[in-house]
């Protein structure tokens, strides 16, 4: 039967974000660990990957990490002793693999997440957390209810959080420590 309500959609999403924990529990611990060590951090998704990315960037900004966006003008060049954090569902967006292969040879570490740990950006990655989800080119509905990349998308966001919370928790800094980070442009 289709979802017909707002109601229906929304327990539906949540019910599919559900396995994540589970999931990223073999490799979180490293994840976190080459992220905080870092020199710095950049992170590169394309389309909705890279715009829930940014959302990490910001909040990683928030703890203190000096991070940076690829393709920004204001990015400086990767080198050793940085982290590049990457989102591709496939494992094979052009863009994406080259800018890993480009951060790997450079000496820096790679952290992917993708639905594979099978694909050219994991054998690139240092750690490839592994989300359970549909690529954006999957329509089987095997995956995901949801259409096309959304579930991978949603978990990234989701995990995006889960990721800051950790370090911020690590750091034991306060909030009121956070808050002297947020822009005040007005």
């Amino acid at each position: 039967m289709p979802l017909t309500t707002l109601a229906d959609a929304v327990d539906l999403v949540v019910r599919e974000a559900g396995d994540l924990p589970g999931r990223v529990a073999r490799d979180g611990a490293a994840f976190l660990d080459l992220l905080d060590r870092a020199d710095r951090v950049f992170v590169h998704g394309a389309g909705r990957s890279g715009l829930a990315l940014r959302m990490t960037a910001m909040r990683l900004m928030h703890l203190g990490l000096d991070v940076h966006v690829v393709g920004e003008v204001t990015a400086p060049a990767i080198r050793a002793g940085d982290a590049l954090l990457v989102a591709s569902g496939s494992g094979t967006t052009t863009g994406v693999v080259q800018a890993a292969r480009t951060a790997s040879d450079a000496g820096a570490h790679v952290l992917a997440v993708s639905t594979t740990d099978e694909s050219p950006l994991s054998e690139l990655a240092v750690v490839t957390l592994v989300i359970p989800a549909a690529t954006k080119t999957d329509r089987s509905g095997g995956a995901s209810a949801q259409y096309a990349g959304s579930r991978f998308e949603q978990a990234l966001v989701l995990l995006g959080d889960a990721v800051f919370h950790a370090l911020w928790t690590r750091s034991g800094r306060s909030a009121d420590d956070l808050w002297s980070r947020h822009a005040n442009l007005e």
